[in-house]
């Protein structure tokens, strides 16, 4: 039988891949509306999808573990040892891919004391023997010693399942200058970390594959150890018996008595309204139209499975190949794809040290190539578009937007970021780049591997234009998925908000080099005295940032009582140690937690200063859809993680400084936002008349909990009100109040009492906001902007009740997250038509900081004010409070 007569056999390492899925997947990105994960399923059937159209096998199986135990570590306890505890998202995900697996009539096989790459070989073996071409997927290595001339292994790469090495002898020799039989033997020198087994010290895989050149066999290395010189072979002399073990253990079982052979696994036809039923419980939408596609099917998801599962998509269009068009035939492609294109095209720039070097523009059907060179006049009708109104659809735009910036190119008409879109639609889960929303919304894998890996023929690497035109497709499909407040808060908050972060993070503020390095001194020196008195207190030096080393001073040398435990023992996080100093003090502890504090702070500060540039500015990268409520955070550096009320959180706001040109600083931020909004959204009279009458906050809420005169309102009652007003948003319960105030929960419990005994409506609403999610699935803003709990309806308790926390305060912070970005929009747009001279620097939570001209403080106050007081219409009124000074601290209100 020729090799093309003889039929093929693909056996697949169930475990091995669905973890490889798993890992390759964002985990939070495949979940069911009932809070069951999905993504090692979604991963792995994917891949398997590929190897059925690409391999067209005949014959198929796939091969669990039934558990960690086999006769392996019943030989050797610590095989395998090292591995953690099962991600408790996967736990569930085998049997329901197994069920998948089962509904498309492909056989899976288990062997109890057995692994599954064990039946691999087994079912290897058989199937050469019985005139079969094999096929094996796995990401074990071990299987590398299956390989020969008619074994082939398809071997994933490190990003995933979706790209496979192919693996014959050929491929072996060149990757490891061996044959495929000798790999065990270079495993069992080199040890294997994923199986805990340790190999010969100092012994890598050169020195090993250079023994086997000399010597033949781990056994004629082992019979000539004596001839080896050096560490090396001194090790290998005294470590024998580690590779004599490695090697017993990593041979595989090829004649394991199975309940199958390899004429008992001829590929099936699914079984239809099986597949439909389980794929629609898995929400697997457009995988379904691919399987269906695949069997050659007439069948499509269609009406029967609509109630379970979307639509689904059109077979994968041919990806177009990129052309490159200039002058004319370029202004003429642009004005028939824009009158074709209404709702824009799409865009990528590439990009080359923050400025730009390419671009990619696609319609539905062409792409286009644009290398970049500035002042070329046979790309003018290219920079007119660019320049213009026409719309223009992005993913991940603001880095690309920054570069247009730096390269002194307009650009105009920004409709969409699917990337922001995307965070919209699902802001706790959200994928992170163009490759994640492809796989997730278009169900299909870019062509970014090389043409030998297992990728289809027609495949082309995605560079711009590529990119542009995934781009473009898959914007309508997150649009179209958007309730229409959440597109509301895309056009006319998110959008205009990332074009003003881009000028922000261009335009950076002036820091002081020398007051930070003055500071980080400070704090060396302050860091290292109490270090020094730490040891002094138990009589010797330790590692005072080493778990394992804090635990034997304090659980065994001090004898304190132990934390709650973890994986390395117990706990010596900051919370724990806070406990253990308030329960059992001890001058270590206490010298030990100021240490900490000030090395944290020192960290702080050296980034801060690592981070100033040539021209004495920082540029922080503001996150935009890095919080699932809509808050912007910041990073590279983090300007948000700035101590406020300590001296030297002070002192480092005080480096930050109006720049040359600049006369001083205007800081303006929000007073009791959150409450504001509280009180809005439940409508408590009492909250109302408290805002609304210009009483401080806490000091009327104590004088009615406490039933005395808001002057007579103790410091400490007050303390008690204020923690508890803004813990009860965040769904504080009566222990955790009674920890964050130190009293206990009896008395917590009858200060939440009497609290909601006077505001009886906030009570109401803290109720109605959970009970209207559990209903709805999601919170919702006072502008439209949507949060999603599919957590509410999980079966799992400590899910659920984290998910009704987080749904209390949810509506709340993103209403404050809409109503500073909407000031935000407001100011840019006021202060580019007053054409001021003064510009807005920073954005901290509920804080603007902006560098004021000369002569345009009362201007810009005015702006500023306006537009923060302005930005929601609530039942009681936003109070701003703004400074000047400077720098940030001088500026403080």
């Amino acid at each position: 039988m020729s090799d093309a007569e003889k039929p093929t056999l693909l056996v697949i390492d169930g475990h091995s891949l669905a973890f490889r899925a798993f890992y390759a997947l964002p985990v939070d990105s495949f979940r069911t509306r009932d809070g069951q994960h999905t993504n090692a399923i979604h991963g792995f059937l994917s891949m398997l999808l590929l190897l059925l159209q690409n391999e067209k096998p005949t014959h198929i199986a796939v091969a669990f573990d039934i558990s960690r135990h086999s006769f392996r570590t019943r030989e050797y306890s610590e095989y395998k040892g090292t591995r953690g505890e099962t991600p408790p998202e996967f736990i569930g995900q085998i049997p329901l891919l197994q069920d998948a697996l089962a509904a498309m009539n492909i056989v899976t096989v288990e062997k109890e004391d057995y692994e599954a790459d064990d039946i691999l070989a087994t079912l290897a073996k058989q199937g050469v023997e019985q005139g079969f071409h094999v096929l094996l997927v796995s990401g074990d290595r071990d299987t590398i010693q299956l390989v020969n001339e008619n074994v082939t292994l398809l071997y994933p790469n490190s990003q995933g399942v979706s790209q496979l090495k192919r693996y014959d002898p050929a491929a072996v020799e060149e990757r490891y200058g061996i044959r495929p039989e000798q790999y065990p033997e270079v495993a069992a020198l080199v040890g294997e970390t994923s199986d805990n087994l340790p190999g010969i010290p100092k012994v890598g895989e050169k020195t090993a594959v250079k023994w086997l050149g000399l010597y033949g066999s781990l056994q004629g290395i082992l019979d000539n150890a004596d001839e080896i010189k050096g560490v090396v072979g001194q090790n290998l002399r005294d470590n024998r018996e580690n590779a004599v073990r490695n090697r017993r253990l990593n041979r595989l079982v090829d004649d394991v008595e199975l309940p199958v052979g390899p004429t008992d696994l001829t590929r099936q036809k699914m079984n239809e309204d099986a597949v439909r039923e389980l794929f629609g419980r898995l929400e697997f939408r457009t995988l379904l139209d691919r399987v269906y596609k695949l069997e050659g099917s007439g069948t499509t998801a269609g009406a029967e499975g609509a109630a379970e599962i979307a639509a689904a998509a059109p077979g994968v269009p041919s990806t177009p190949t990129p052309r490159l068009l200039l002058d004319e035939e370029l202004r003429a492609w642009f004005e028939k794809a824009t009158a074709a294109h209404p709702d824009g095209l799409g865009l990528s720039v590439e990009t080359l040290d923050g400025k730009v070097i390419g671009f990619g523009v696609a319609s539905a059907t062409e792409v286009l190539d644009i290398p970049w060179q500035a002042g070329r006049a046979d790309y003018l009708p290219f920079e007119t578009w660019l320049a213009s109104d026409a719309p223009k659809i992005l993913t991940d735009a603001k880095p690309q937007l920054k570069a247009l910036k730096r390269s002194d190119l307009a650009f105009g008409g920004l409709r969409t970021d699917n990337l922001v879109a995307g965070w919209l639609l699902r802001p706790s889960l959200q994928e992170k780049n163009l490759t994640q929303l492809v796989q997730r919304y278009l169900h299909e894998v870019m062509p970014e591997a090389p043409a030998n890996q297992l990728v289809p023929d027609d495949s082309v690497v995605a560079g711009p234009p590529i990119q542009a035109w995934y781009t473009l497709r898959v914007a309508p499909v997150i649009l179209g998925e958007l309730s229409e407040g959440s597109r509301s808060v895309l056009s006319d908050i998110e959008i205009p908000v990332l074009l003003a972060l881009v000028d922000m993070e261009l335009r950076g503020v002036t820091v002081s080099h020398e007051q930070l390095s003055a500071l980080s001194s400070e704090l060396g020196e302050k860091a290292a005295g109490l270090a020094a008195a730490a040891y002094a207190e138990i009589g010797r030096e330790v590692n005072l940032g080493s778990p394992k080393q804090l635990q034997d001073v304090l659980f065994d040398q001090l004898g304190m009582p132990k934390t709650r435990a973890n994986k390395t023992g117990y706990s010596t996080d900051a919370g724990a140690l806070a406990d253990l100093q308030e329960s059992n003090p001890h001058p270590f502890l206490d010298l030990l937690l100021q240490h900490r504090d000030a090395t944290k702070l020192r960290q702080i500060v050296e980034t801060l200063d690592k981070a100033i540039d040539a021209t004495g500015r920082i540029h922080t990268t503001y996150v935009q859809v890095g919080s699932a409520t809509g808050r912007i955070s910041s990073n590279d550096p983090n300007l948000q993680n700035i101590p406020v009320r300590t001296e030297e959180g002070r002192r480092i706001r005080a480096a930050v400084q109006a720049g040359p040109g600049y006369q001083t600083l205007l800081t303006a931020d929000y007073s009791q936002i959150e409450m504001r909004i509280m009180a809005h959204l439940s409508g408590d009279p009492g909250l109302i008349e408290a805002f609304n009458s210009g009483e401080d906050l806490h000091r009327f809420v104590g004088a009615r909990i406490f039933g005395v005169e808001p002057e007579d309102v103790t410091a400490l009652q007050r303390t008690k009100v204020k923690a508890m007003s803004y813990g009860l948003a965040y769904g504080l319960s009566a222990f955790g109040l009674s920890k964050q105030l130190r009293i206990d929960t009896a008395q917590a419990k009858q200060l939440m009492g009497d609290y909601f005994e006077r505001f009886g409506a906030v009570r109401a609403y803290l109720r109605q906001v959970v009970e209207q999610a559990k209903v709805d699935g999601y919170t919702e803003t006072i502008f439209g902007r949507r949060r999603p709990f599919p957590e509410l309806a999980s079966p799992n308790r400590v899910l659920r009740e984290g998910a009704e926390r987080a749904a209390l305060n949810s509506p709340i912070q993103g209403s404050a997250a809409d109503i500073i970005k909407i000031a935000m929009i407001g100011i840019e747009q006021d202060v580019t038509e007053a054409e001021l001279g003064s510009r807005m620097l920073l954005q901290v939570h509920d804080e603007l900081i902006f560098e004021v001209v000369e002569g345009e403080w009362d201007r810009l106050e005015q702006i500023v004010r306006g537009r923060m007081a302005g930005a929601a219409d609530l039942l009681v009124p936003l109070e701003v409070q703004v400074g000047r000074g400077d720098d940030w601290d001088s500026a403080a209100h």
